[in-house]
């Protein structure tokens, strides 16, 4: 089990790295779409057709960032449970919160664009503990245990 937890902690900044990726071709997929002389309109985005530059970003940003990560989030939470890595527990449950907060900001800066800043933020704190777990679990570690108190 610990190596589940393991693979599923790495999962977190690699998903991280994905959403990056995604979103970056998107925007400059677009970018260049508007360059090239097309009209960037709602029905665009609506068309979903695959003539529009970095329209694909969208979609793999999206269904990334409210199905995958959100799942795997919640898989290394139940895993830690199990997997007995010193404070496992912990990190997976702050990597569940940073989820969440990750997607409330993601929705609020639909209303508000500078909010926008603060989800591409956070998407590093959530990268770095997905590492935290995953060092949590690195090999070698042992729950650690109190020594009882000597009597005389």
């Amino acid at each position: 089990m610990r190596a589940v937890y393991r693979v599923l902690a790495w999962a977190i900044p690699v998903l991280v790295l994905v959403q990056a990726a995604a979103i970056a071709f998107a925007l400059f997929g677009l970018g260049k779409w508007v360059e090239d002389g097309n009209d960037l309109t709602s029905s665009t985005f609506d068309s979903d057709s695959p003539d529009v530059g970095g329209i694909a970003g969208f979609a793999v940003h999206g269904m990334n960032g409210m199905m995958l990560i959100p799942l795997v989030a919640l898989l290394l939470l139940v895993v830690s449970f199990f997997a007995k890595v010193p404070r496992g527990t912990f990190w997976a449950l702050l990597v569940v919160v940073d989820v969440v907060l990750q997607i409330g900001i993601a929705f609020a800066a639909f209303g508000a664009p500078v909010v926008g800043a603060f989800h591409g933020i956070n998407a590093f704190v959530l990268a770095g503990l997905g590492v935290a777990a995953a060092r949590a679990a690195r090999p070698g570690r042992t729950t650690a245990t109190v020594p009882e108190r000597a009597t005389t």
